[in-house]
């Protein structure tokens, strides 16, 4: 993915440390998916997938929400349309990542993103949380 500099140049480089500290049921739903998936496994192959679909990925806040939640608020590119995006990772106890929503807008990319993660995850017990291929 690649920085485009609209974003905060303060997070160019941010990493989203809750990626490495997933817990063993944690659990990943959101707006282009229906239902959602639980265990570390399972919720690091869907957000891999989604990520390497982003043209671009610009954070623009990131940030402690209560007491053990994280929000994050960016903008990214799926084949060359826009796509906000507002994740809230809830943590447990430990500082694992245990529940996170993501919730994308507007809904014509949040469709096209659903459907490509469906064609890349098709053959996995994943894929039927997003949209099918158009035939």
């Amino acid at each position: 993915m690649t920085y485009t500099g609209s974003g905060d140049p303060a997070l160019a480089d941010y990493y989203p440390a809750w990626l490495d500290s997933l817990g063993d049921d944690v659990t990943l739903e959101g707006s282009a998916m229906d239902g959602f998936v639980q265990g570390a496994e399972a919720v690091r192959t869907v957000l891999v997938q989604i990520r390497s679909l982003y043209d671009y990925q610009e954070f623009h806040f990131t940030g402690p929400y209560g007491d053990n939640g994280w929000l994050e608020e960016y903008t990214a590119g799926v084949r060359g349309e826009p796509i906000g995006n507002v994740t809230l990772v809830t943590r447990d106890a430990a500082g694992q990542a245990q529940h996170i929503v993501g919730n994308y807008r507007p809904r014509s990319t949040l469709l096209l993103l659903s459907r490509l993660i469906g064609e890349k995850l098709a053959g996995t017990p994943y894929a039927e949380h997003f949209l099918a291929s158009e035939s």
